[in-house]
């Protein structure tokens, strides 16, 4: 992860170099360069798997990255951005299994955290309700970076009256093999710039296609994310 961080600091100092070279001191492109960080608030939509029980929660996870600001019209531009974002879900979820003379009993019960990394290239298209105030819609590519599972797992089996209990903790790395590797999705927001450098923003993104690779009810499960953070467009 330091890696990353690390990896996007110099992508912004490489876009501030570059157009620092490329315009003379005396001129003023509209084109703007800046960093922007927050934090992410996902969650999975949810499974309907007929065989067990799904509780999706609120995951918070954090993004941090580059972009610029490319002016198209008098009120609308376009803002590629390079992130590297945090997304995943709390999940809650309970299986039952049942002998068909009632004689055996087995639940399940699951309480655990996915944290996926996902390095993000949203393509926002803007158009400015003010000066300082604008709205935005667009595409959001992913790439699947790693991730790992973290929880607790409680299990209950009856047999011919008697219940014994067991429960044990787990934190595994995410089945690389079973994931989609590339995601997409929809994004719309709003910010606004108290200066011409300093502003906040927030973005929800809709995730379009399914997590994993299989064809079964899997594919139902998407991420989704609402973005809050701030930006800093240099001059």
């Amino acid at each position: 992860m330091k890696k990353i961080f690390l990896g996007l600091t110099l992508a912004g100092s490489l876009l501030m170099n570059a157009q620092e070279k490329e315009q003379p001191a005396t001129s003023k492109s509209p084109v703007r360069f800046g960093v922007k960080a927050g934090f992410n608030a996902s969650t999975f939509s949810d499974s309907n798997n007929e065989y067990s029980d799904y509780n999706e929660k609120v995951k918070l996870g954090s993004h941090v990255g580059v972009f610029v600001n490319i002016p198209v019209a008098e009120k609308f531009s376009v803002q590629p951005e390079l992130l590297f974002s945090q997304m995943g879900s709390k999940t809650e979820e309970k299986y039952t299994y049942m002998s068909v003379s009632d004689a055996y009993l087995i639940r399940q019960e699951f309480s655990y955290t996915t944290n996926l990394n996902y390095l993000t290239l949203p393509m926002m298209v803007q158009y400015k309700i003010l000066p300082q105030l604008y709205v935005e819609a667009g595409p959001e590519f992913g790439y699947l970076l790693g991730g790992k599972s973290k929880g607790d797992q409680k299990t209950e089996n009856t047999f011919g009256g008697t219940t014994t209990v067991s429960s044990n903790s787990f934190s595994n790395k995410i089945p690389m093999e079973l994931y989609k590797r590339f995601n997409f999705g929809i994004g719309i927001g709003a910010g606004y710039y108290f200066t011409q450098n300093f502003g906040v923003t927030a973005r929800f993104t809709a995730g379009i296609t399914g997590l994993f690779k299989n064809n079964d009810y899997n594919n139902k499960i998407r991420n989704n994310a609402l973005q809050i953070g701030v930006a800093y467009q240099f001059k």
